[in-house]
């Protein structure tokens, strides 16, 4: 886990940024001090809580079909 100071973030954010995306944690140091942890929003234990792909889910489930508009009226009545 890497650290940085407050000064670092401010001047040097493209360096943090990169390892941000690496997927490192970075904390957040004041006067010698921790006072906050930043965490990548890539790093895979965070990733599952991304929204599930609803259009690869109704693909899978309707293949390729388009259904007609009297196809569709049909099967809101059933």
């Amino acid at each position: 886990m890497k650290t940085v100071t407050v000064t670092e973030l401010r001047y040097k954010f493209r360096v943090v940024g990169a390892l941000l995306r690496d997927g490192n944690e970075v904390v957040l140091t004041k006067r010698g001090k921790p006072i906050a942890r930043i965490a990548s929003v890539l790093n895979p234990t965070v990733q599952k809580f991304m929204k599930p792909d609803f259009m690869a889910q109704l693909k899978e489930i309707l293949g390729d079909r388009i259904f007609s508009a009297k196809e569709i009226a049909e099967m809101r009545t059933t």
